[in-house]
């Protein structure tokens, strides 16, 4: 293969300004808004250069949020504890605490985001 699997992730909101407000916060980053006709789109930085995937917070009615269905998206991350901490304070939910994964595989968390989605982060310390 010549490159990860994933390309693309879009994920769900009902409310764009205030799942926008809760990523920037979480993860210290900039999302751009990008309407397109009947979509409204929060572009997630990207690095073509780089490996990985980007996506888009996506607000249509089409979409619908879940924390027991769907994907399960993991966000990579320095320290599942940095992003975990600033959760509460940004309007979501912990769902599971840092977790070993096991077998050399790193970290991981669960979270509920404001739109009602079930995300997870990931690192390796």
């Amino acid at each position: 293969m010549e490159r990860n699997m994933v390309g693309w992730f879009e994920v769900p909101v009902t409310n764009m300004e205030r799942a926008k407000k809760f990523y920037e916060t979480v993860f210290d980053i900039s999302i751009a808004i990008h309407e397109l006709g009947d979509f409204i789109m929060g572009w997630f930085p990207m690095s073509p250069d780089k490996p990985g995937a980007t996506g888009s917070l996506v607000q249509h009615n089409m979409y619908v949020s879940s924390d027991t269905h769907g994907t399960l998206i993991y966000f990579s991350c320095k320290d599942v504890a940095d992003e975990l901490s600033r959760v509460v304070g940004a309007g979501g939910q912990v769902l599971q605490q840092k977790t070993e994964i096991g077998g050399g595989h790193g970290f991981m968390g669960l979270i509920r985001d404001t739109e009602g989605n079930r995300i997870a982060v990931h690192s390796n310390q």
